[in-house]
Order: C-alpha cells, then structure tokens, then sequence
C-alpha cells in the first residue's frame, strides 16, 4: 500500500482509521448508559434526551460542525473552559475530528445496543434480582452479555459512520493535511485539484474496502458471540 498511495495519502488514510477508532472507543462508554436509560427507565425529560441523541442524523452535517465549532471553539463556552484550565484544543485538531466523528455516529450506536438491550428478556433480570444481585451486578452478568451482539453492531456502525463523515469534520475543524484531512476531505480536495482523479479513485477503493471489511467483521464477531451465548 505505501509504493500504491503517495505519503500524503497514506497519512489520510491513517488518520481516518485513528479518528473513527478513537471516535468509536470514546462513545462507547456513553452509548451503552444512555441506551441502557432509555431502554430501561422511564423519567421525565426522556423524549427530549431521545430527541438529542438522534439530532445529529437529522440536521445536515455543516450544521453539526457549525454548533460545534460555537461550542467548542477556542472562543466557545465550552471550548474556552477547556483551554483555558487544560490547555485542551479541539478546533482545527485531530482530536476535534474525533469528536465530531464521535458525535455524527453516536445515534447509530445507541439506537443499535437499546434495540439489543429491548430484546433481552427482563424476566432473565428480574430472576438474577430476586437471587440478591444487585442492578449493576445484573446489568454486568445478564444483560451484558446478552446483548453484546447489538454492541458490536452499534460499534461497527459508529466506525463506518466516522470513517465517512465530512461535512461535521470539514466545517469543525477544516481540511488541514496531516492534521485533520481524513479519507473523506481527501477524496474532496483531489477532486478539486486538476489531475486529482486518480488520487480520488485510488482513496475511494481504500474507504469501499475499509467499509466492506468492517461490515464482514461485525457479522463475523456477532456469530461468534450468538455461538457462544448459545453454548452456555
């Protein structure tokens, strides 16, 4: 892959995969508790915490990347505590990229693990509870494990959908290369160059293969787990 992509290129392509990665294993956490809240407790205020979570899959993604960019700017409020106390700073850095990676796939991966954990059966859970386990020892033991399937998949399409996402990550934090230019705002700029096909086409093949892999490995990991749910 080196002597077939040019150095500038290849940094595109490992930047998108340590974006999407990161992006994927940061909203992990996030996404198993707030799926586990909406699919398990009823509270005031839900439906509108349903609605913040699929926000970013309704409004267009400039506009995503324009909130972020009002929140977590260098002058944003958001932005500004985290510079000025951490010297954190996320506009036009590979870690804002992560974020609004984060952000654009984090409706997909709720909305994937609350369908798996609505499909656990709470008798199973309510079983372990009446045995003296205690919610969180039966979150970690019952429905965990149970749903992991729906965890794999809410983590393969958080990746898929930071490996494609551009117009929250051009608009965040720009298109500069080596630092915040992944696969897709790579793709951009070759297409607006002269000559620049070859280079797009070149990089389009490696995010088809990319997306395809990780489509394979989610069906494959799911298997695996359903064989080994089943032999327990």
């Amino acid at each position: 892959m080196g002597d077939w992509l040019s150095p500038e290129e290849w940094i595109a392509v490992r930047l998108s995969l340590v974006v999407a990665t990161t992006a994927m294993l940061a909203s992990l956490p996030f996404g198993v508790a707030v799926a586990w809240l909406l699919a398990r407790r009823e509270f005031r205020g839900k439906s509108v915490l349903d609605a913040l979570v699929h926000l970013p899959l309704i409004l267009p993604p400039v506009v995503t990347g324009y909130l972020l960019l009002v929140w977590f700017g260098r002058r944003g409020p958001v932005g500004q505590f985290l510079h000025d106390w951490f010297g954190i700073v996320l506009s036009f850095r590979w870690t804002g990229a992560v974020l609004a990676c984060a952000v654009m796939g984090f409706p997909l991966m709720v909305r994937a693990i609350r369908l798996s954990i609505e499909a656990v059966d709470r008798k199973l859970e309510d079983a372990a509870g009446t045995l003296g386990a205690s919610p969180a020892w039966v979150f970690a033991t019952v429905t965990l494990p149970l749903c992991l399937p729906g965890i794999l998949a809410g983590m393969i399409l958080c990746f898929a959908k930071a490996m494609g996402e551009f117009g929250a990550t051009i608009t965040f934090v720009s298109n500069i290369p080596g630092e915040t230019q992944t696969l897709p705002s790579a793709i951009y700029t070759f297409t607006q160059v002269p000559g620049g096909d070859a280079g797009a086409m070149r990089l389009t093949l490696i995010s088809v293969a990319l997306s395809v892999a990780a489509l394979f490995a989610s069906e494959a990991l799911a298997r695996a787990v359903n064989r080994r749910i089943a032999a327990v």
